[in-house]
């Protein structure tokens, strides 16, 4: 059996085009987590859901599809989901429409071809495709058409912002954006250059908050992705942070915006030069951003997706003001108990003291930090929260950092009625025992830390 060899980065092969030196990759420092962004956790009875649909390092003509509730940990929905029956497909980006389908639009030839077209695909679940349309890009001259982006605008129109270079310089990329004319997304507008980012910037992917539009875009003769801002969607935009300035290293691309739970803002791009996959998190409108981490699980495996964050029905939602235990999901004769003002995972039966039972007994209430999200008090009126990653009980001290310490996003977790919590000012940490001690950390995407991060809220010792 022969294996096909990895799919090469467009830019891997393009590296030998551009003058411009490979800089060392460095790590940004962490801002310190959490600023004013203003919390966005789902509701009651609802929960977030991200879709991915990235293609392979190793096959570029199909896509996959992952899911996930935490923007951390994304799960094979459905292999190999849709296969265009010409071409290739390549930087997907999924979008759902006001009626109710989803789209895709992606790159539809590899590098060494010429590609005037992106192509177009429906699902109403996210899990069955059908092609629309490859749309031939409307530019004189055109060569290479990559990338396209979805960008939807304040005001509901849908946009698609695509990298473009002409024949007379195939690998000099402008980005333009096209307009969606109809309510099906299969006609568009006349392409409008972003002007004001200047030559040779792709992969640009736009977000607007309040009125400003913010532009993430990569410099393809530095390597480096690059912030601009404007008024208006199509500019004049004025890049205001170059080089490294984010910390996250050279020869990363495809970045793409989503917003946390907890308010804050997560940059997805992939790192092509050292075969990664990357996040990083902002909460003061993109001025500082935490170091950057490999997303785990699919870092390595999955290339160049954009970010789908979706409110849907369903999720955990612990009953509140009502005394409960928690029996961990994989080892059922241990609960949470509070002993030394530590949280720790003892086994508790019926025969158990008094003061042992009472120990293992909690009340969950409203969030401190995001009335959406849990606090944990005991019986003293001590809050759960991390310190040095360890899970402790102490006094609330009225601060916004404890506040924020002791609050935790309740997701699904690996069994029935078994719930998952999730630091709010550290995402993708959950609260999970290691050697029967509860602390925050973060998820390794395995099946073993899920189950060692789920707990069953119950009948209460005490």
């Amino acid at each position: 059996m022969t294996t096909r060899p990895p799919t090469p980065s467009r830019r891997t092969l393009l590296r030998g085009l551009t003058t411009a030196p490979a800089a060392a990759f460095a790590l940004g420092a962490a801002p310190g987590l959490l600023g004013t962004a203003r919390a966005a956790a789902p509701a009651a009875g609802t929960a977030s859901r991200y879709t991915i649909v990235p293609f392979r390092n190793s096959d570029d003509g199909t896509v996959d599809v992952y899911e996930s509730d935490d923007a951390t940990d994304f799960r094979l929905l459905r292999s190999a989901a849709y296969t265009p029956s010409t071409g290739r497909i390549r930087d997907a980006a999924v979008l759902r429409h006001s009626d109710g389908y989803y789209y895709l639009t992606y790159t539809t030839h590899t590098w060494q071809d010429v590609s005037t077209t992106i192509g177009f695909a429906r699902s109403a679940d996210r899990l069955n495709w059908t092609h629309l349309q490859d749309y031939p890009v409307p530019i004189a001259g055109l060569s290479r058409a990559w990338a396209p982006e979805w960008f939807v605008d304040g005001d509901g129109s849908v946009n698609v912002i695509v990298s473009c270079s002409r024949t007379s310089d195939e690998w000099i990329f402008t980005p333009y954006l096209l307009r969606a004319t109809d309510s099906t997304l299969t006609e568009w507008s006349p392409p409008v250059a972003l002007s004001g980012l200047g030559a040779n910037h792709i992969d640009t992917f736009l977000v607007r908050i309040g009125s400003t539009y913010h532009a993430f875009t990569k410099n393809e003769t530095t390597k480096y992705i690059e912030y601009a801002t404007a008024s208006r969607p199509t500019g004049p935009y004025t890049i205001s942070r170059t080089g490294n300035w984010a910390g996250w290293g050279s020869y990363r691309e495809g970045p793409a915006l989503i917003q946390l739970d907890n308010g804050g803002r997560r940059l997805f791009f992939d790192g092509y030069g050292d075969g990664k996959y990357y996040y990083s998190d902002s909460y003061d409108t993109f001025a500082t951003w935490s170091t950057p981490r490999a997303l785990p699980g699919i870092s390595g495996s999955a290339r160049h997706f954009t970010v789908l964050k979706e409110t849907v029905s369903g999720g955990p939602d612990p009953a509140r003001n009502t005394p409960r235990s928690f029996r961990s999901a994989n080892y059922p004769t241990r609960f949470w108990q509070e002993r030394s003002g530590l949280l720790d995972l003892p086994v508790v039966t019926a025969s158990s003291t008094t003061a042992e039972r009472q120990a293992a007994t909690f009340t969950v209430v409203a969030g401190l930090a995001d009335p959406s999200g849990h606090s944990f008090r005991d019986a003293a009126g001590n809050y759960l929260r991390h310190y040095g990653f360890r899970a402790r009980f102490d006094a609330n001290d009225g601060t916004p950092t404890f506040a924020r310490d002791a609050t935790f996003t309740a997701r699904t977790g690996t069994t029935s009625g078994a719930v998952r919590f999730e630091s709010h000012n550290y995402p993708g940490h959950y609260l999970r025992h290691y050697d029967y001690e509860l602390r925050v950390d973060p998820t390794d995407a395995t099946s073993l830390f899920r189950q060692d991060s789920s707990f069953l809220p119950v009948t209460a010792w005490a």
